[in-house]
C-alpha cells in the first residue's frame, strides 16, 4: 500500500465556525463569587410566580436554542428572561414588572442584612462591584427537568458542590397561612429534581460554543442536506453523509453540573474526485466540529440532528477519521491520524490533526470505513456510550 502524506491546515466544513478549545473554565479565586453564596442570595429573595416565570422563559429559550436548561447570571442582570443563544434582536423584548435583577440589586444594597448572607461582599467594596463580579462569574441558574414543572410549586435552590456528590443541601422556600416566608434546608438529589422544581447554581460550560440551532439560524443552509451543494449540469447525483440522530446512553457529569456537551468531529476529504497524484495535491482535509448538547431527560432517546458530515461522499473515500468527545476543558491538544482515499487503485493517507481538550472524555475515536458506512446507512450503531445513525442521502 502506497501512502502519500501531506500537511495542510484543516478548514471548517460548510462554513462551520472554528471551535476554540483553548483553556478551561477558571476555578473560583479571590475575585470570584462562591456558588453557595449565590444560592443563598436567591433563597433570600421573595421569589414568586413572576420570577419563576422569568427563569422558565430563559431556560426554555436556552433549550430551544440547542443548549442546556440554563439562565446565565450575566443575562439575568442585564437582559431579564434571555436564554443562551438567543438572537440579538429578541433580547430585552421580554418585560417583567419585578425581575430578579431588581430584587437582587435591592437586596445586595440593603447593607447589614446582605452582609450577613453574602460574606464575600467585603472584598468588593460596594454593591455595584459585587454585582459586576456576579455577572462576570460565569455562574448561572440551571433548572433540570424544567419541562416537568407543575406551575405552582416554589423552587428549591441548591448549588453544585463540585466534588462529584449526587446530593447536596438545598434551600426550600415556603410560606405559612399568613404569608410569612421561611427557608428550610433539605437534601436534594436527581430523583428529587425530577419531581420538584430545583434551581442549581452552577458554572456555564456551553455558552461559548455555537449550537447547531444557532448555526442554522445564522445560515439557514448550514448543515442541511444539499446546503451549499450545486448539482453540476443537473445530472450528477451527490451522496451526502449526515448524522441523522444521536443517542446518549449515560450522562457524563453529575446532575448538578447539567447535561452533556458532545463535540462531533470528522476528518476526511470532501467532494474528492482526483484521478492523478498531481490532482491530489489540490485537495485539503476538512474537519467537521460542532457541539451537541444533550439534556439529562434525553438519556436513551434518539435526538434528531440531520447535520452534514461530508457533503459529497464519493466512492474514492476509503475511510474517514471520527471522534466524539464530551467537553471537560483542559489545554488544547489534537489527535494526529489519517483518512484514506483511492486514486487509480492506489491508497493514499491524508494526515489530519483533530483538536480536542486534554481533559475531555473521549467517548469514541477511530476510523469509519466506506463499507461500514454503506452497510449501516440509516441504521443506528452503538459507539461506546452513544448511539449514532449515519446515513448517506442521495440527491
Amino acid at each position: 500500500m502506497r501512502r502519500y502524506l501531506f500537511l495542510i491546515p484543516f478548514l471548517m466544513m460548510l462554513g462551520c465556525e472554528h471551535v476554540d478549545h483553548d483553556g478551561e473554565l477558571a476555578p473560583e479565586n479571590d475575585s470570584s463569587v462562591p456558588m453557595e453564596e449565590v444560592a443563598r442570595l436567591l433563597s433570600a429573595l421573595d421569589i414568586g410566580p413572576e420570577q419563576i416565570g422569568e427563569v422558565r422563559d430563559a431556560v426554555a429559550s436556552s433549550a430551544g436554542n440547542g443548549y442546556d436548561e440554563e439562565y446565565m447570571m450575566k443575562d439575568l442582570l442585564s437582559v431579564p428572561g434571555t436564554g443562551v443563544g438567543e438572537a440579538s434582536w429578541t433580547k430585552g423584548m421580554k418585560s417583567y414588572s419585578r425581575p430578579l435583577r431588581d430584587m437582587i440589586s435591592e437586596y445586595v444594597s440593603s447593607g447589614t442584612k446582605a452582609g450577613e448572607t453574602l460574606p464575600s461582599m467585603r472584598k468588593f467594596g460596594s454593591a455595584g462591584e459585587y454585582l459586576k463580579a456576579v455577572a462576570a462569574s460565569g455562574l448561572q441558574i440551571y433548572w433540570p427537568f424544567s419541562e416537568n414543572y407543575d406551575g405552582t410549586s416554589a423552587p428549591v435552590i441548591t448549588f453544585d458542590p463540585g466534588d462529584g456528590s449526587e446530593s447536596n443541601v438545598g434551600y426550600r422556600i415556603s410560606r405559612d397561612s399568613k404569608g410569612v416566608k421561611s427557608v428550610e434546608e433539605v437534601m436534594v438529589d436527581e430523583s428529587y429534581a425530577e419531581k420538584h422544581p430545583v434551581w442549581v447554581v452552577n458554572r456555564n460550560d456551553d455558552s461559548g460554543y455555537s449550537s447547531l440551532a444557532v448555526l442554522r439560524r445564522e445560515d439557514p443552509e448550514w448543515g442541511t442536506v444539499g446546503g451549499g451543494i450545486e448539482v453540476k449540469g443537473g445530472e450528477t447525483r451527490l451522496r451526502t453523509l449526515i448524522l441523522k440522530d444521536f443517542t446518549m446512553y449515560r450522562n457524563y457529569d453529575t446532575w448538578f453540573a447539567g447535561g452533556s456537551e458532545f463535540f462531533v468531529k470528522m476528518g476526511s476529504l470532501d467532494d474528492f474526485t482526483a484521478s492523478t497524484e498531481a490532482e491530489l495535491l489540490i485537495y485539503k482535509p476538512l474537519i467537521t466540529d460542532f457541539m451537541i448538547a444533550v439534556k439529562r431527560h434525553q438519556k436513551g432517546e434518539p435526538v434528531p440532528f440531520n447535520a452534514v458530515l461530508i457533503s459529497n461522499w464519493t466512492s474514492q473515500l476509503e475511510n474517514c477519521a471520527f471522534m466524539v468527545t464530551e467537553d471537560d476543558g483542559g489545554t488544547r491538544t489534537s489527535w494526529k491520524t489519517e483518512a484514506e482515499v483511492k486514486v487509480n487503485s492506489k491508497t493514499y493517507g491524508i494526515l489530519l490533526n483533530i483538536p480536542y481538550n486534554s481533559r475531555d472524555d473521549i467517548v469514541w475515536r477511530g476510523h469509519l470505513s466506506s463499507p461500514f458506512i454503506e452497510k449501516y446507512s440509516g441504521l443506528s450503531s452503538r459507539f461506546g456510550d452513544i448511539g449514532l445513525t449515519l446515513e448517506i442521502v442521495e440527491r
